[in-house]
Parts: C-alpha cells; structure tokens; sequence
C-alpha cells in the first residue's frame, strides 16, 4: 500500500478519485495535503460528574459550540482539549484511504490536533474533526484559517467505503 505523493494527489484529484472543498493547489506538499482550521471548535463544559465511555456517548452533549472572529483565536489551556473542524470537505474514492497527522510546527509547542482515530477510511465524504490538546506548558492562541494539519493519502487493495456514524460529517452536524 503506497503513499501518494504531490504529483499522484493532483492527479487523483484531477480524476476525481479525491475532492477537496475548498481546495488550495499550495497546501498539497510533497506527500500530504494541509488542511486548515475552521472558525467553529467546541468547547467542553465543566462538568462535576463521571463522563461514561460508551458506545452511545455524544460528544455535542458535553460541549458548547462557539465561533471564533476572524482575525481573533481561541485559546487552550494546558492539559486542555477543544474540539475544531477543518474548513475543507475531503471526499475519498474506492480504493483510496488515509491518515490525519499534526505538524511538528506545532507538536514542537505542545499542540497535539489530532490525539487519536487518525486514520480516515475509503468512500469519506465530511470535515474532519479534530481533537486538539494543549501537552504545553503554556496556554496556546490557535488561530482559525491555520493550515493545522495534513492529510496522507494511501492506496488500499480492494473498494470498501466507510458508512460509519460520522459519515458526511460537516460543520452543521459537528
């Protein structure tokens, strides 16, 4: 299973195998695409009860939806975790999959943006959410329209299409 770099991702996408809204031509790099930080993040109320781990467990109903101003940021505490949303829409075709990574411009300063579940199954059609953890020591000012994080592309032997729960996922029903 290889990794496509710049050239095959352009032309994945100029097949149609891979979609990207909206889509940047200077954010794909030598094998990955950058994806960028929508204004939209959630944010987890404080809670004074046990939060149970559970299949059934909805994330929206532990957190409140804010918007960020353009040109203002939201702020992370340390040991804090937010959620945020990219602002592109990433479809995958049959026979492609993937994984969602930081970048160690980041990670060098403490931010994780995508702490767990990176891999993104063929057939995905949404915004990708992204859990994003403040490992610093020192509160962290995230700016919406940063690229925040990259996309690997990979092929996959046969043409399975995920249909799972967050399926089309995009920043209404985030």
């Amino acid at each position: 299973m290889a990794v496509l770099g710049r050239e095959a991702i352009l032309q994945a996408i100029d097949q149609g195998a891979i979609a990207i809204t909206p889509f940047d031509p200077e954010l794909v790099g030598p094998a990955s695409v950058d994806l960028t930080l929508a204004p939209l993040f959630r944010v987890f109320r404080k809670v004074h009860e046990v939060i149970e781990v559970r299949e059934d467990t909805d994330y929206r109903t532990l957190t409140e939806k804010i918007e960020v101003p353009e040109g203002q940021h939201i702020l992370i505490m340390p040991g804090e975790t937010v959620l945020g949303i990219t602002r592109e829409r990433l479809r995958l075709g049959p026979g492609l999959c993937g994984w969602l990574e930081g970048r160690s411009r980041f990670a060098r300063l403490g931010l994780m943006v995508h702490i767990s579940a990176p891999f993104m199954g063929p057939g995905i059609d949404s915004q990708q959410v992204l859990e994003m953890s403040n490992f610093g020591p020192a509160p962290l000012a995230v700016y919406p329209g940063t690229a925040i994080c990259q996309f690997v592309f990979q092929l996959l032997q046969g043409s399975e299409s995920y249909s799972g729960r967050f399926a089309g996922q995009t920043e209404h029903s985030f």
